[in-house]
C-alpha cells in the first residue's frame, strides 16, 4: 500500500530488503525515524564506564512516537532490556539491519522488532554505535532523521519526511477505494470492471 503510493510520487526504491523480518508476523509499527549508526569492533572500551555507552545514549535520545532504524552491520545489537527502556520512552518499535536476541521475551512484550537476523551473542566489545540523529543506510534504503516507517509483515517503507503528509493523504485514499473495490468483488463485479472504475488492482 504505502510502496504503491510512493510510485505515485516517483519515489520507487524506498522499501527495504527482505532481509529485514519481524519477529512476530503480526507485529506492525509507524513513527519518525531515530537513526543510529553501528559498527563492527573487535573489542570492548577499555574503561567499563564506556560500555554500552552509545546503545545507552540511543535509547535514551528516544521521543515517543520514534522508531530506532539502525544501521546495516552484520552484528549483534538488540534484546530485551534494550526494548523494555525504549518501550517506556514511548518509541514504536525497532528497525535494524543487525541481530537481536531475546527473541521469545520481545515478541511476548509485543515490542515490534524487525531486524536482519538473530544471534545470541551479547554486543559488547562486537558491536558499537558510533553516531545517532545521521542519515544512515538501512535494508539497502537512505533514511534520514525525522523520516516516516511504516512496517508489517509484507516488508518495511522509508517515506521521505518532506512527503509524509502527501504519501498518508494518497494511503488513507488508497484504502477507500480498496475497500468499495472489494465489496464489488465479493458481489460479483468482473475484476476488469473494477479495475476500469477504480484504477487499481
Amino acid at each position: 500500500m504505502i510502496s504503491d503510493c510512493l510510485d505515485v510520487v516517483g519515489v520507487r526504491h524506498n522499501t527495504m530488503h527482505h532481509r529485514i523480518r519481524p519477529l512476530d508476523p503480526v507485529a506492525r509499527l509507524a513513527g519518525r525515524a531515530a537513526t543510529v549508526e553501528l559498527r563492527i569492533v573487535d573489542r570492548p572500551p577499555p574503561d567499563p564506564a564506556d560500555h554500552y555507552k552509545g546503545e545507552i545514549a540511543a535509547v535514551e535520545a528516544l521521543q515517543p512516537g520514534d522508531v530506532m532504524v539502525v544501521s546495516t552491520c552484520d552484528g549483534s545489537y538488540w534484546g530485551e532490556l534494550l526494548a523494555t527502556a525504549c518501550h517506556a520512552k514511548g518509541a514504536h518499535g525497532l528497525i535494524a539491519d543487525a541481530w537481536t536476541r531475546d527473541t521469545r521475551a520481545l515478541t511476548r512484550m509485543r515490542f515490534p522488532t524487525f531486524v536482519a537476523g538473530i544471534d545470541p551473542q551479547d554486543s559488547l566489545g562486537r558491536t558499537d554505535v558510533t553516531a545517532r540523529g545521521v542519515p544512515i543506510r538501512c535494508g539497502d534504503v537512505t533514511v534520514e532523521p525525522g523520516d516516516l516507517v511504516i512496517a508489517d509483515n509484507d516488508g518495511v517503507a522509508v517515506i521521505p519526511a518532506a512527503l509524509g503528509e502527501r504519501v498518508v493523504g494518497l494511503a488513507e485514499d488508497k484504502v477507500r477505494s480498496e475497500g468499495e473495490m472489494r465489496a464489488e468483488l465479493a458481489a460479483g463485479m468482473p475484476l476488469g470492471e473494477a479495475f476500469r472504475s477504480h484504477g487499481i488492482l
